[in-house]
């Protein structure tokens, strides 16, 4: 049955109550997610309720497919499938789980023994739902684990509000972009906070034990490893600038090394 005049407002200003619910709080912009099910009808209508209530919605039907949409994109929350063709959903998240650390998972399955549940968690999950589910449900837990996370980043001292000149680079740690002459890049939120304490320190050494308490939270060998991964990318990043290199010290740290003179640091309007 038509809405009436009344009842179509009455939505619309539901559905701007939701939305503002579902931005991102630094950017002003709708949550993204990423939804890897391999259900046809599940994936369309979870998806189109996820976007009636605000978010931005990303959908892969394998994880081979979820894991090349992750690697090209940047989210703040992602919804998996356990049982998948091709690459299921705890494999995936232990993929994940090697390069980021923090982009909050959950696990939507029909498994619901404890073991599995315990794998799921092993895997880096923030939680785990069992099929058939409410999808308000889903959605408080949603915005549960997402208001978690901004308290966080709020008391992340990795993630200020300043922009460093990096040799030919500029990096904005707030919007966490990487730019140049030939374009700009989106960094990761481990990316964004390892390279801000390398800017802070520019020709200094960083300690190893420093980023990963600031950046991780705390100073694990495992953790490490990871850390190892992201300053080589961070390398990549920075290697059409003859001018600058990240030089490991082994065992103890790093250090941005910029030649020349080094420009103080803009401070942005924020």
């Amino acid at each position: 049955m038509p809405l009436d005049d009344k009842q179509t407002k009455s939505r619309e200003l539901i559905l701007n109550k939701k939305q503002v619910a579902t931005m991102t709080q630094k950017e002003n912009r709708p949550v993204k997610i990423l939804f890897v099910e391999d259900d046809a009808n599940l994936s369309m209508v979870l998806k189109d309720y996820l976007e009636m209530i605000g978010y931005e919605v990303d959908h892969a039907a394998d994880g081979i497919a979820g894991l090349d949409y992750f690697n090209k994109n940047n989210y703040e929350m992602l919804i998996l499938d356990v049982m998948m063709p091709k690459k299921d959903g705890f494999t995936l998240a232990s993929e994940i789980r090697e390069n980021d650390l923090t982009t909050p998972i959950i696990f939507l399955t029909a498994k619901n023994l404890k073991q599995d549940r315990i794998r799921g968690f092993q895997n880096g999950c923030d939680d785990y739902i069992t099929k058939p589910f409410n999808t308000e449900e889903l959605s408080l837990r949603i915005k549960a684990i997402l208001k978690r996370c901004e308290n966080s980043n709020q008391t992340n001292p990795a993630i200020q509000h300043e922009i460093f000149p990096i040799g030919r680079f500029t990096f904005n740690a707030t919007s966490m972009l990487l730019s140049d002459n030939e374009g700009e890049r989106k960094l990761t939120k481990k990316e964004t906070g390892l390279l801000k304490l390398l800017s802070e320190n520019v020709n200094t050494l960083l300690t190893r034990e420093t980023a990963l308490e600031q950046v991780w939270g705390e100073n694990d060998y495992f953790i490490g490893r990871s850390m190892d991964v992201f300053i080589t990318k961070l390398r990549k990043y920075l290697r059409p600038d003859p001018n600058v290199k990240i030089t490991n010290i082994h065992g103890i740290g790093f250090k941005l090394e910029v030649s020349g003179p080094v420009k103080e640091r803009a401070k942005s309007m924020a």
